[in-house]
């Protein structure tokens, strides 16, 4: 007797006592279609083997095939997905991370071999000849992740190796600041100087260099007292760029105190009278200007603190540790990690405790010596 078809591609041979199974291979080039038939001896067999061959089947069709090499689809990636979405100070830091680490260490290896243990040895690697801190690190392995998901979402990969590589261990950087009585001496050694603005907007308002040096005047409300954040200037390499502010919660209104209130209508002033006098072409937009009249960038801002420091002899803090500092003035003044991490523009009173440690620490030794005080 011929056999008998008992279910869709399985059939049953009553002479031999077995069940065949047919397995299409799909088609041949010249269009034929390529079968291939398993014999079993139960139907449970059967219905496995049948259902095991479609399984392999289907993630063999999904499985891409391609040449593409990681530095190829970096390329493709940063050119269709980055740069038509992404500020240019990321794509920026993209392709220097790109072009100096990531393409000579792994670009020539294929999209579709690239293992965690690729990408593992290449942290260790890249950390001990390029001398990279751990935080540094991190930003690669960040890089990689968006790259390669964006591959899995492309189908240039089924999945991707960043699923199991162990991501390097970043590590809060302590923050430098001034206290209280530090800051007033730099206030004082300031008086008259250039940058005692700047520093006071830093100190007294606790803003970003990059907002300090983007500020505009009409961002500026004498009657209220009221400053405006919403743009920054940062750079990228030689560039700079005015741009909206680091994150939707940085975009702020600030209170005046009298003291920045005065020095912001001094240094209006100024501005009128050179542009009055010449030595202006055009009355400037910009709050804060370098001795060019020129705007300040955020690096040249810095460096010209930092030399203000060192040449009166203060302890090191960063024109952005003015910031630090402002936040550890605060927190002295008994004001919650909520409250400053709303004026410092950060998006939740977390980031203000991640970055603030010892603000954190400060807390809870008041907490303590509180309740010991309560039990005497």
């Amino acid at each position: 007797m011929a056999r008998k078809t008992v279910e869709r591609n399985i059939s049953y041979d009553d002479q031999r006592k077995l069940y065949y199974v047919s397995m299409d291979l799909g088609k041949d080039q010249a269009g034929r279609r390529i079968k291939r038939y398993q014999t079993y001896r139960t139907l449970y067999a059967a219905r496995m083997g049948l259902r095991n061959f479609l399984t392999h089947r289907e993630e063999e069709l999904r499985t891409p095939r391609h040449e593409l090499t990681l530095a190829d689809w970096l390329e493709s990636w940063m050119d269709n997905i980055v740069r038509p979405t992404r500020a240019e100070t990321t794509v920026y830091g993209y392709q220097k991370i790109i072009d100096n680490h990531l393409v000579p260490a792994l670009g020539d290896i294929p999209l579709l071999k690239l293992t965690p243990m690729d990408i593992q040895q290449y942290y260790i690697q890249v950390q001990q000849n390029a001398s990279l801190s751990s935080n540094t690190l991190r930003r690669h392995h960040d890089l990689l992740s968006s790259s390669l998901r964006s591959a899995v979402r492309q189908d240039k990969l089924l999945l991707s190796p960043m699923d199991r590589v162990e991501p390097p261990r970043a590590k809060q950087k302590e923050a430098s600041y001034y206290r209280p009585e530090e800051l007033k001496q730099l206030y004082t050694l300031l008086e008259g100087h250039p940058l005692e603005l700047c520093a006071k907007l830093a100190g007294s308002l606790g803003m970003r260099r990059e907002e300090i040096c983007g500020l505009k005047w009409e961002c500026i409300d004498y009657q209220r007292q009221l400053l405006s954040i919403r743009e920054a200037r940062t750079a990228f390499g030689a560039t700079i760029v005015q741009k909206e502010t680091k994150t939707r919660s940085s975009v702020r209104t600030l209170y005046m105190p009298d003291d920045v209130v005065r020095l912001l209508r001094a240094e209006q002033e100024r501005q009128i009278e050179l542009f009055r006098t010449g030595r202006l072409s055009e009355p400037s937009q910009f709050v804060v200007l370098d001795h060019k009249g020129w705007p300040y960038s955020p690096n040249a801002l810095s460096l010209a603190f930092t030399r203000f420091v060192k040449k009166n002899g203060l302890p090191r803090v960063t024109l952005h540790g003015l910031r630090h500092s402002f936040a550890t003035v605060a927190s002295f003044q008994g004001v919650p990690l909520f409250d400053i991490g709303k004026a410092l523009g950060h998006a939740t009173p977390a980031t203000t405790g991640k970055i603030y440690t010892h603000l954190v620490d400060h807390t809870h030794a008041d907490t303590l010596l509180k309740v010991s005080d309560a039990l005497k």
